[in-house]
Formats: structure tokens, sequence, C-alpha cells
């Protein structure tokens, strides 16, 4: 995966989609409804550009079972993606890095349901936003009745360009007492000191963006 996709990844199960699209040359399993205990961690690779409505639904149905997220899209399209976990495997664990760069329209939507007790779900979600683009980011947590000690963690930072606009929507839907249930969200910006000392590095006022940019998307602090 680091040579096609410049991600690291640990001996897994992988269900790998590029573009918005499934691909089982590079997935050593069949989708993503996860019916049966694997030994190893499975990990979901999407990547790419996307555009209009798409779609990844994640359902893991057995006990003890890890999970592992890897978004990295971009849309220069009017685009609408959709994340849907539903986590019924008792200490079973799903945990994504959500990295999403608009220049454009952009619809974000997760939705994390807990269906069984001891279930954990921690989503980060990173957003660079364009110059006078467009982004409405939606997580919605659900832990559902006689679902006790879950964990729950969505999290949103962006980081925008002049004229951006974006809105966030969280949300949460608790008929159990948690272990944990947090949303957070917040806007980066970086200061007059890490300027000076990249350009007192020779870069220049774009490649000062670029690192500031890149810095922000790939600097995931781990759960």
């Amino acid at each position: 995966m680091w040579d096609e996709f410049n991600i690291k990844t640990m001996p897994a199960e992988t269900a790998v989609f590029r573009d918005g699209v499934f691909c089982p040359e590079l997935s050593t399993l069949d989708g993503i409804n996860i019916n049966k205990n694997y030994a190893r961690p499975v990990h979901i690779i999407y990547i790419g550009e996307i555009a209009g409505i798409c779609r990844l639904d994640i359902n893991i149905n057995v006990d003890n079972q890890n999970v592992f997220i890897d978004v990295r899209v971009k849309n220069k399209k009017p685009a609408f993606l959709n994340i849907f976990i539903k986590n019924a495997g008792k200490n079973s664990e799903c945990r994504g890095h959500i990295m999403m760069e608009n220049y454009d329209d952009f619809k974000y939507e997760c939705t994390a349901i807990h269906s069984e007790s001891d279930t954990v779900v921690l989503l980060k979600n990173k957003l660079y936003a364009g110059k006078n683009s467009k982004s409405v980011l939606t997580g919605t947590a659900i832990i559902d009745k006689g679902c006790k000690n879950t964990v729950s963690d969505i999290g949103f930072s962006s980081m925008a360009e002049d004229g951006a606009r974006i809105e966030f929507m969280p949300a949460q839907k608790i008929s159990a007492v948690p272990k944990s249930a947090d949303h957070s969200a917040s806007v980066y910006q970086p200061n007059d000191m890490q300027i000076q000392y990249l350009r007192t590095g020779g870069l220049s006022g774009a490649e000062v963006e670029s690192a500031i940019r890149e810095a922000f998307m790939n600097d995931f602090n781990l759960f």
C-alpha cells in the first residue's frame, strides 16, 4: 500500500477503494460487511478524487474484531461522501482517519451506530477547504438502548483558505450509559512564528503554504 497509495499498513485483511470504486485486485476481502472474525485486523482504504454521491458502508457483525479506516479524498466538483459505520461486535473497535480536501462544494456525513455493548468507534476527520469552497460536515453518533460501556468519539478539525465557508453539524443520540461519548470541532490557523520559521528556512510564500497544508493534513494524533 505504500507504493500504491503512500499509506503505511500493518499485516491486515484489506478492502481498497480508488476514486470511489472497489479494487478487488488490491483487496483480500470481498467487501466491507465483516461477518466473520479474522486473526488479523481489517484495514479499509478509500482514496482518490471523488465527485457526485459516494458512500462507504461498514458493518461489523462479529466480536473482538479490530477495524482501521484510512480515507484520503479530494474533490474539484460538487461531491457528497457518506460514511456509515455499524458496530454490532462486542469488544470490537473501529478507528478511522478521514482526510478531505475540498475545492468546490462538498458535503460529508458520517454516522456511527453502537448496537452492542463494549463497542468502540473513534473517527478523526480533517478538512482542508480551498479558496471560496463550501463545506458541510455532519457527524452523528448513535448508542442504542442496552449498549453499555461504549466508547464514541467523532472529532473534526479544519483549515481554510480565504473565502471558504465551513459548517459543522455534530449530533448524538444516546439511549444507554456510555463509557465515554465525545464530539469536537476546531479550525486551525498557523501563527506568525510558524510562518516565519519556514521562511527563514528559505521557503517561498507558496512553499510555506504547501508545507503548512501538508503538515496539517498528516499530523494525526493516535487514539
